[in-house]
């Protein structure tokens, strides 16, 4: 939350009691909200130029860090045609490759997979708005 957005609601409140005029009080509420949503814009800004700016760099570790990561993520997740197929064959190896997965998985901290989710989404809606500006082809 930012200092502006914290600050919206107790100035709202001395909005009220310090101007009389209903005309003059909605006018300030609305400066005021007006400045809150210039405080959002700017930080929107600067996040998609951060975004952007990583996006478009030369250095190809920094370019293609989140598509590779996003490659990884793909091949765990279409790991599980191979194990349906042995399975199918030999279900105490499929039962163990399982259960070591398992408890692979499950030892990756909670933050990880945050960090995970928010990296796909950024990279997603950067990906998106680049080839609506006319960025990315």
């Amino acid at each position: 939350m930012s200092i502006v957005s914290a600050l919206i609601g107790p100035l709202a409140k001395i909005i009220d009691k310090i101007i009389p005029d209903p005309k003059a009080r909605d006018k300030a509420k609305l400066e005021l909200l007006a400045l809150q949503g210039e405080q959002e814009m700017e930080t929107l800004k600067t996040q998609i130029a951060a975004i952007l700016a990583e996006a478009q760099s030369s250095d190809p570790w920094t370019s293609r860090a989140r598509p590779s990561f996003l490659y990884v993520i793909y091949v765990i997740i279409l790991w599980a045609i191979p194990m349906g197929i042995i399975a199918a064959f030999r279900p105490d190896v499929a039962a163990g490759i399982a259960n070591g997965m398992n408890s692979y998985l499950g030892g990756i901290p909670e933050a990880l997979w945050g960090l995970f989710g928010t990296g796909y989404l950024g990279y997603t809606a950067a990906r998106q708005w680049g080839k609506a500006k006319g960025i990315d082809k």
